[in-house]
């Protein structure tokens, strides 16, 4: 089962860049392989964390498939915990996390996920770290084009 951490320093607050992951809807206009996204619901909850479920479609070569998740958006805590809910995996789950530093943030990624089909799992197994890099790259290249060069606030 393939997994990746990456922490990262960013020249941007942790609100922001929080707001950039948080904000799924946009996922299609620069992250790699995405094709789609739904948000189906948003429920706020009690501790002032949102329940997101979402449907992202990914598109690699002839390889097109919807998966669902649940994402848990802990706005005053700056983080977000991602589980699957249905599609092509056996399991999934991510979570990132968000902290001011001096001169902008720390960026802490995790992902680890298992597809139902081997054959598939043996494809991706050999392109998961550079796909991995490619997409906090888009995230990374996003922020500079929503927020300046360098720019926290």
């Amino acid at each position: 089962m393939p997994t990746h951490s990456e922490i990262r320093r960013m020249p941007y607050s942790a609100r922001q860049m929080y707001d950039l992951v948080a904000d799924v809807m946009r996922y299609p206009e620069f992250i790699p392989w995405i094709a789609a996204a739904r948000i189906r619901s948003v429920t706020p909850r009690h501790d002032g964390t949102q329940l997101m479920e979402a449907d992202l479609v990914v598109s690699f070569k002839v390889f097109r498939e919807k998966f669902g998740s649940r994402v848990v958006l802990d706005e005053p805590g700056l983080g977000l915990d991602i589980e699957y809910l249905d599609g092509p995996f056996k399991h999934m789950r991510s979570r990132w996390r968000f902290r001011d530093i001096e001169g902008g943030c720390e960026v802490d990624f995790h992902v680890d996920f298992e597809f139902r089909n081997a054959v598939l799992q043996k494809i991706i197994g050999v392109v998961f770290n550079e796909a991995m890099h490619r997409i906090v790259r888009a995230f990374e290249a996003r922020a500079k084009v929503l927020y300046g060069a360098g720019a926290t606030g």
